[in-house]
This record gives C-alpha cells, sequence and structure tokens, in this order.
C-alpha cells in the first residue's frame, strides 16, 4: 500500500524525518525498512537517511498486511456505515462481541465478521485491526483501520480524546439535572474480574450528559465520554444510583428491552489521508426504539 506526500517546507530534511512530519511512526519506518516496505523520494528507493528537498515527492510503501490464521472467519454480514480505503466504520447490533472470546465454540465477534469480510472482498491487506470497542450488549458505531498506518494514527487520536463519540442511554428514574458532568475515577471492583467500580483508586473519569426526556420512570440521555474507561456510563450512572435500563450487571433486568439501553449513535475523527473529518451517525435499533416509545409515549 503506498502513500506519498508534496515536502513543502523549504528546510531540507532526512528522509525519515520528511516521513515523520506526515505521521509516520518509527514502527512503521522499521517495517518499511526491515519487512518488506519501501522509502521513496521522487519515485525512486532511498534510504532513511536521504535528503528531501522543497518540492519532492515522498512516498512510504507498506507490504500487504497478512491475514493471521488463529483468527476465524464468520461469514455473518455486517451493517457498514461508511468505507473508504483506510477505514471500515459499522453498526454493531447488540449482542455480539466486539472480539473473540477463548472460551466460545462459534467465533462470531466483529473482527471474526470484518474479517471474512475483507476475505470475500479480496482485500491486499487481511488483517482486522481494532481501534475502538463497544461492550458485547452496547449497540452502535465501530471504527476498523484498514491498515496499519491507519490504526497508527487513529491510535494516536484516541490517545489524545480527539475522536468524539456520542452515546444515547435509558436511565432508570430522573436524571438530576437537564445537563451534567459526572467526575468520578474509576476502577476495578475488587471482588469481579470484569466489574468496575467508583473509587479514590482509579483513573480520571468524566461523563457528560444531556437529558431529552424524563419522567419518575425513566430518563432518555444523550452522552459524550470525555475519558474512555470501560464500562465507564454504567458505572458512572449507576453510582448516582441511576443504572441504565436493562444493565443486569450494573442495576437490574428489565421486561422491555433485553440488555442494557446503550447505543452508540454518532462519531467523528480526523483522516489525515483524505485530510478531512469523518462523521457518521448510527439509527437506534429496534430494541431500543421499543425501549424509548414504552416509556415516553405514554403521559405521566
Amino acid at each position: 500500500m503506498e502513500f506519498s506526500w508534496i515536502y513543502d517546507h523549504r528546510t531540507p530534511r532526512k528522509l525519515r524525518s520528511a516521513l515523520k512530519m506526515y505521521g509516520v511512526s518509527s514502527s512503521l519506518l522499521k517495517v518499511a525498512i526491515y519487512h518488506g516496505g519501501k522509502m521513496q523520494i521522487n519515485g525512486e528507493d532511498k534510504w532513511a537517511v536521504d535528503m528531501v528537498n522543497y518540492h519532492d515527492k515522498v512516498t512510504l510503501i507498506l507490504p500487504p498486511e497478512v491475514s493471521n490464521d488463529n483468527v476465524d472467519i464468520s461469514p455473518a454480514p455486517i451493517d457498514i456505515v461508511y468505507e473508504d480505503r483506510d477505514f471500515l466504520i459499522m453498526n454493531k447490533p447488540a449482542g455480539v462481541a466486539t472480539v473473540p472470546a477463548h472460551n466460545v465454540s462459534v467465533a462470531d465477534s466483529l473482527v471474526n465478521r470484518v474479517k471474512g469480510y475483507y476475505s470475500r472482498q479480496n482485500y491486499e491487506n487481511q488483517v482486522t485491526h481494532v481501534a475502538t470497542r463497544l461492550d458485547r450488549d452496547t449497540s452502535g458505531l465501530v471504527v476498523f483501520p484498514k491498515h496499519r498506518f491507519a490504526h497508527a494514527v487513529l491510535d494516536e487520536q484516541l490517545k489524545k480524546h480527539l475522536v468524539k463519540k456520542n452515546y444515547v442511554a435509558l436511565i432508570e428514574g430522573k436524571v438530576p439535572a437537564q445537563h451534567g458532568y459526572i467526575d468520578a475515577p474509576i476502577q476495578r471492583d475488587p471482588d469481579s474480574f470484569v466489574k468496575r467500580m467508583v473509587g479514590r483508586a482509579g483513573k480520571a473519569s468524566v461523563t457528560e450528559y444531556w437529558c431529552q426526556e424524563s419522567n419518575t420512570q425513566a430518563s432518555l440521555v444523550k452522552i459524550r465520554l470525555h475519558t474512555g474507561r470501560t464500562h465507564q456510563i454504567r458505572v458512572h450512572f449507576a453510582s448516582l444510583g441511576l443504572p441504565l435500563i436493562g444493565d443486569k450487571m450494573y442495576g437490574n433486568c428489565s421486561n422491555i428491552i433485553p440488555r442494557q439501553a446503550l447505543h452508540c449513535y454518532w462519531l467523528s475523527f480526523y483522516s489525515p489521508f483524505k485530510k478531512t473529518n469523518i462523521t457518521v451517525t448510527a439509527p437506534l435499533p429496534d430494541d431500543f426504539q421499543a425501549a424509548k416509545d414504552y416509556y415516553f409515549s405514554k403521559v405521566e
């Protein structure tokens, strides 16, 4: 896979330094130098120490990424919301894990499904890179970078909190404000390998929310995460005594919806390959819409 830029700086630089200016990491340079890739200036193969001058064309060529035989292929279809050469964004259904588990008889996570899709499309790169994740019973938008460069770019944005994700949730009871912040550190629950809890030893965690509708039974809220902790939304609202409806782990089972009522409906990040923001949305799934209608189509 080939990536090219026109070097538009007056100061000459070594090729490796010029490429780093365009987001090429040290690990990608190692792939180009030692693992079958190439670096070029004006279409000619060059070394990392060769000099780049004003208006030269610099190119990074990465070798194809071979599929991992230890990851099974699933023939199940995927709901693609957006796709280009660099990124695949899909709308994950509830009940499907993002990554494979070791204790299941049939591997049918998003990773397995995307691998099947890549295989059917006969893409050059067959590795399923995962950049964002959702809990098994949370629905909504998940990003799969389609090559190692895109993965590195998105990881860097995630570290800097530049990838924006908005959620919608149904909360048990009435939230205390129309607009609020939940600023409470989250740590592992010492009594569980899976569960998290609010605690002083935890990592800083901030959840912002806007109430859309509410009554004595439930609140419909839109949520923006300012940090990305495991189970953050579920833990934060449960810590207020307002768990998500249907959340068996942090609240109560529901006869209205068979899973936690949480959906990632909006996502935005910057693509340096297209030099523009990629922004996508995903509509409410049927089970969430039915639960919303149950609580808010009636007069209190």
